[in-house]
């Protein structure tokens, strides 16, 4: 997912830093006052940095100028919100940019845009819904986490088509490679927070007490705990 240096138009790379930046000031500033006002969340903020930083540097060839990983921001978007997983999002992207060769800077909004704000949007989306169907914690996030990866690449694919070729052909052409590799590793990162969140309901539950769906029906069996968001 992590365009590379070079390969978007200088055009492009400004259109997507201009809808790139708004978000990221404003999770910049949440995530100050989050920190000030809630310094308890602070472990749990570096956790949801931490698995972005690891999933998405896990890269597979995947295109001509591209890359094909997990994306790692199912627990950011659902605990904190799009706007500071795109600031933890663009943090990373930074350091894989300047240490790992991974992306580019002159890329830098569209690969924010794509793995911090569209994928997480849809992920919270999913995860929301779920939520307010009834569906457990484990269940919500798994879809809305491998919903987030998934959407992720989709706008990776629009990114490269509006710059190369900009035809309904070359859109489906770009998903096509893509999802080769990205529908499992979808499904394995999806269910890596199943997991994970199993885990968690049975050993602190109240890590999902700030989850962005409010006054959801309360459930308590099979990992349906009582820690709606």
């Amino acid at each position: 997912m992590h365009i590379m240096e070079g390969f978007l138009d200088p055009i492009w790379c400004a259109v997507w830093f201009v809808l790139a930046i708004p978000f990221v000031v404003l999770g910049a500033k949440k995530m100050i006052g989050l920190v000030r006002e809630h310094p308890e969340h602070k472990m749990t903020v570096a956790l949801s940095g931490a698995f972005i930083a690891m999933l998405s540097s896990l890269k597979l060839p995947s295109m001509t100028g591209t890359s094909s990983h997990p994306t790692g921001t199912g627990l950011s978007a659902v605990l904190y919100g799009v706007s500071i997983t795109s600031f933890l999002a663009l943090i990373v992207l930074i350091f894989q940019a300047l240490l790992l060769a991974h992306g580019g800077l002159t890329t830098l909004g569209a690969n924010v845009f794509s793995m911090g704000i569209a994928g997480p949007f849809m992920g919270v989306l999913v995860w929301a819904l779920l939520r307010r169907a009834g569906q457990s914690i484990p269940v919500s996030i798994f879809c809305g986490a491998a919903i987030a990866d998934l959407f992720t690449y989709v706008v990776t694919a629009l990114q490269m088509t509006l710059n190369h070729g900009q035809s309904i052909d070359a859109f489906v052409n770009f998903l096509t490679n893509y999802a080769v590799t990205q529908i499992p590793l979808a499904i394995i990162e999806g269910i890596l927070f199943y997991m994970f969140a199993v885990y968690v309901l049975r050993n602190k539950p109240e890590i999902f007490d700030m989850a962005k769906t409010l006054d959801l029906p309360e459930k308590g069996d099979d990992g349906n705990e009582e820690a709606a968001a």
